[in-house]
């Protein structure tokens, strides 16, 4: 086998309890993840790395394998992206037998993600010398036109150079997307953002964090104002 996408579901989530297994426009956000990982033709194995057993129910359900249940060291609030994605290797090497030479991490709370998506970051990594590729969309704002409150209590610009730079003028800056992540394993193992990294660039209808209701509701108007622009 050569490409394997792990999605990341622990049962034990704060913000939103549930999270990973929360009704998204009629089936839980899992389901999402599980089925563009699945038609994109792009892997040999799609698996959720989950300490629940409702939430490996679920995600067998959609056609995700679960081959084991996750460590409770790597279940807890501390635990890394990495340290997931790294016991999960070592489990199919170890209990299974199997390698992976390209792997894909995808969040389970990223309904947003798009299979031409996925395709374009396996094509990025394999057809390159990069060790690891990932979205990005950019600021809604230019952040070099940025505020902070000093120690004083006075508002101040953090960059006073750019004060009189007309916004369009100024250097894009981007963030990660936080939806999925391609590397090759025998370059990663301890940081899935190295200085041999490359990305794509996503629109911000394509990208919404979900860390509370709010979030919540935003992807869900962002998924079905997609929907309609389609038709």
């Amino acid at each position: 086998m050569k490409t394997l996408a792990i999605i990341p579901a622990r049962g034990g989530s704060k913000r939103i309890p549930r999270k990973n297994i929360k009704e998204f426009l009629g089936k839980p956000i899992i389901a999402y993840s599980i089925e563009v990982a699945l038609t994109s033709g792009l892997f040999d194995e799609v698996m959720v790395s989950t300490d629940d057993e409702e939430i490996a129910s679920i995600a067998k359900q959609y056609g995700a394998k679960v081959p084991f249940l996750r460590n409770p060291d790597t279940a807890n609030d501390y635990s890394t992206t990495m340290d997931v994605l790294n016991e999960v290797i070592l489990d199919y090497k170890n209990k299974l037998n199997i390698d992976f030479k390209y792997v894909c991490c995808i969040y389970a709370t990223a309904p947003l993600i798009l299979t031409e998506h996925l395709i374009q970051g396996y094509e990025l990594l394999t057809d390159s010398n990069y060790h690891s590729v990932y979205p990005i969309v950019s600021f809604g704002y230019p952040v070099w036109r940025g505020f902070r409150i000093n120690e004083a209590g006075k508002t101040e610009m953090v960059w006073k150079e750019f004060i009189h730079t007309r916004s369009q003028d100024l250097e894009p800056v981007y963030h990660d997307a936080g939806q999925w992540y391609w590397y090759k394993t025998n370059e990663i193992k301890n940081t899935l953002f190295t200085d041999n990294s490359a990305s794509i660039i996503l629109s911000e209808l394509d990208v919404q964090d979900i860390d509370n209701a709010t979030d919540w509701k935003l992807a869900e108007l962002k998924y079905e104002l997609r929907l309609q622009s389609s038709k």
